[in-house]
């Protein structure tokens, strides 16, 4: 039986909050070694989100991470929804 993890992160806006969300919903939380795992990330994705990131980043996010399914609220309304790796564009 499959088990379904829920986690929900909530983010400020940071040059690289995008990956620092998905780090830390992937439990990656070691205090400040967090920082070498998102780099990490970040460079083995190819992407620059030194000016911020949207849908494009976090569609390749989703390609990267298969085995996830990223969602993005707009706020605390769960019909708010930004952006879900799940439904087919």
């Amino acid at each position: 039986m499959a088990r379904l993890k829920r986690i929900i992160v909530q983010v400020k806006a940071e040059s690289n909050c995008l990956a620092h969300a998905l780090i830390i919903a992937k439990s990656y939380r070691h205090g400040n070694k967090i920082r070498p795992v998102v780099d990490r990330l970040i460079e083995t994705i190819g992407i620059d989100l030194s000016r911020g990131g949207g849908v494009p980043e976090l569609m390749r996010f989703q390609e990267h991470l298969k085995e996830y399914r990223i969602v993005v609220f707009g706020g605390l309304n769960c019909e708010d929804i930004y952006f879900d790796g799940g439904v087919e564009s």
